[in-house]
């Protein structure tokens, strides 16, 4: 089974993202999705010949999980994108309220996360065990994903997602994607 790209073209006019920068980061999400294509075609055929055992086999399994989740956590980025911003009311903005406090706390936290030194992802979790809420921090792709969790906000921080429009002011580009989110489709992630 092969991935295809998604399209993702109705965001550009967003306001506070340049056309120049989400063309840019779709074709950074077309090569993920490639990437994950050609990796699983890849180890598919190795396993077929046998080569299960080498150490290209082993390390092209360690990459899966690099281009598989760089492809995914693009998709939730996306696709929370493209609103008027998060609802202060609703199912989510209560469970939000419960784990943090005030839904304002929480926004306060998701920010400071967001802003953090370093590339990565900053995203609310819900661990579907307990169904309690929280934010984390992912310094790469396929590592740091806390086990039984899942996405509900993705907020991506690397470069790529800003310096064109606001180059170090990753504060600014936080705030212009805090005034884009779909709040509907990030609430529909809750279970």
């Amino acid at each position: 089974m092969s991935y295809t790209a998604k399209d993702y073209s109705k965001l550009i006019g967003m306001e506070g993202f340049s056309e120049t920068l989400l063309k840019n980061h779709f074709t950074l999400y077309q090569g993920y999705v490639t990437n994950t294509n050609k990796v699983m075609d890849t180890l598919t055929q190795m396993l077929k010949d046998g080569k299960a055992s080498t150490p290209e086999y082993a390390e092209l399994k360690r990459r899966f999980g690099w281009e598989f989740n760089g492809m995914r956590l693009h998709e939730y980025y996306f696709e929370n994108l493209g609103g008027k911003g998060m609802h202060k009311e609703g199912k989510l903005a209560k469970k939000l309220a419960e784990a943090f406090g005030s839904y304002d706390e929480w926004e306060k936290d998701f920010r400071a996360t967001g802003a953090m030194r370093g590339i990565g992802w900053a995203v609310l979790y819900q661990d579907t065990s307990s169904g309690k809420l929280f934010n984390c921090w992912i310094n790469e792709h396929d590592v740091a994903h806390p086990a039984g969790c899942n996405p509900i906000l993705i907020l991506d921080v690397f470069e790529h997602a800003f310096m064109i429009d606001y180059g170090l002011k990753r504060p600014d580009y936080i705030e212009a994607f805090f005034k884009n989110i779909n709040s509907d489709a990030v609430e529909a992630r809750l279970k």
